[in-house]
């Protein structure tokens, strides 16, 4: 919601610019969707609102702080994924707690299928994208914030050769940055899961691909010539790199969609998914019972 804190004198260039990032706020939240404000800056560039720049993305920044501050744009709409709060949850009656158990309960409705997925980005920030299409589809979402750690990618490793023993074929769909160090990423997963699992796993780059890149066209930035993989990045590419966070949420998540149900049995789905629901409606039963012996 927007919430008054602080008064602030905007000019009228300003005003401008932060109705036009509340357009951009309400036509995600229609579609179910937070922004980080990367995401947000992004939109504002692909739409020709603002320019693509460091000086520009600050301005941003300090215009949307001053505006929540200021009552004028949504706190709730502009999230930051790094950082989280942890607290219990209470509950008033053991009714209510069955009653929320049965609308979370789920079963692996993979279990009999063939195939396993793991989906991963590179960028924590797009868990808001990525994690309410991953629960639909009920499959292993992670992120790796850059190039991940060895501890994650151990455990990784070690879950999936599990996973593999059961029968199951193994399918990793990734999402990175099209720039030196995001692609190389790719090589960097494959490697490290191959050598702590002891197999190959079928691998798919989902996004950002450069054929993506030429038919979506988001924002540009110029690739980091510090990066030790810049030259040969430069020589297949060029000098320009892109983010995954200019890309449409709802084109990322599309892909996720495609790529897993290309994978999924349905028939096998729609077994499991009817007796997810008949349980679930058992889970009720239990708490109607219950307050009905208490009331």
């Amino acid at each position: 919601m927007k919430e008054f804190f602080l008064h602030t004198k905007f000019r009228g260039a300003s005003l401008d610019l932060i109705n036009t990032l509340n357009d951009i706020l309400d036509e995600y939240a229609q579609q179910g969707y937070d922004l980080s404000l990367r995401q947000l800056y992004y939109q504002g560039v692909a739409r020709g609102y603002i320019e693509n720049s460091q000086k520009s993305y600050s301005r941003i920044g300090d215009l949307v702080s001053d505006g929540r501050l200021a009552g004028l744009i949504d706190w709730d709409m502009i999230v930051d994924r790094g950082r989280v709060s942890v607290a219990n949850t209470h509950w008033n009656s053991p009714a209510d707690i069955v009653d929320a158990a049965a609308g979370q309960y789920k079963i692996d409705k993979w279990e009999d299928q063939p195939n396993h997925i793991e989906v991963m980005v590179e960028k924590q920030a797009l868990e808001g994208v990525l994690i309410p299409v991953c629960r639909k589809l009920d499959v292993t979402f992670r992120a790796n914030k850059g190039y991940t750690s060895q501890s994650m990618m151990y455990r990784l490793g070690k879950d999936l050769a599990r996973i593999q023993e059961s029968g199951k074929d193994i399918h990793v769909l990734y999402f990175g940055d099209h720039d030196p160090s995001g692609l190389d990423m790719d090589r960097d997963v494959q490697e490290r899961i191959a050598l702590f699992s002891g197999m190959p796993v079928a691998f798919e780059r989902l996004a950002l691909k450069y054929a993506q890149v030429q038919v979506l066209k988001p924002p540009e930035n110029p690739a980091k010539i510090t990066d030790s993989r810049a030259k040969q990045y430069i020589k297949l590419y060029g000098a320009s790199s892109w983010e995954l966070d200019a890309v449409e949420p709802k084109e990322l998540a599309r892909l996720v969609e495609a790529a897993v149900v290309a994978l999924r049995d349905d028939a096998l789905w729609q077994v499991a998914l009817a007796k997810e629901n008949e349980m679930k409606e058992e889970l009720k039963g239990f708490a109607e019972e219950y307050r009905s012996r208490t009331e």
